[in-house]
């Protein structure tokens, strides 16, 4: 993954297997994702709808790449609108950050998750949406 204020060009012959580009400036709160802009509440951490198709069902993806250094990205489904919460913990049950707390249509979501200022280890992904709940491991390497 490539960060920074240097970039150099990059030329791809293709786009086949991309699914997201995430540009996240956390100074000023804007995302930007395929060359599409989005001001985030939270610091630059932006929820994607990636898909128009209704899910039948709820679901948390495990996040990739996983195990992780330092982003990783976080992907969801929704059948119905419901109110979400998607927290991250770390092993000994600590809330390490909200990454959303609102409510979604249904639809299938992606977002990203920057554990550059926590230490190497074990952390928990939980979704909460409607009656469902989820959870899923993540290994953050440094």
């Amino acid at each position: 993954m490539y960060e920074g204020l240097s970039w150099t060009n990059q030329i791809i012959q293709t786009s086949s297997g991309i699914n997201s580009i995430f540009f996240s400036n956390h100074t000023t709160g804007y995302l930007t994702v395929a060359n599409e802009i989005y001001k985030t509440t939270n610091g630059g951490v932006g929820i994607i709808n990636i898909s128009t198709e209704i899910p039948n069902e709820y679901k948390l993806f495990q996040n990739y790449p996983n195990p992780f250094n330092p982003k990783t990205v976080i992907r969801f489904q929704l059948p119905v609108a419901s109110d979400v919460s998607l927290k991250v913990y770390d092993v000994q049950g600590r809330e390490v950050q909200t990454l959303v707390n609102e409510r979604m249509q249904a639809g299938t979501y992606e977002t990203a998750f920057d554990g550059s200022n926590l230490s190497s280890g074990v952390y928990f992904c939980r979704i909460q949406a409607g009656d469902f709940t989820s959870v899923k491991r993540m290994v953050l390497i440094k």
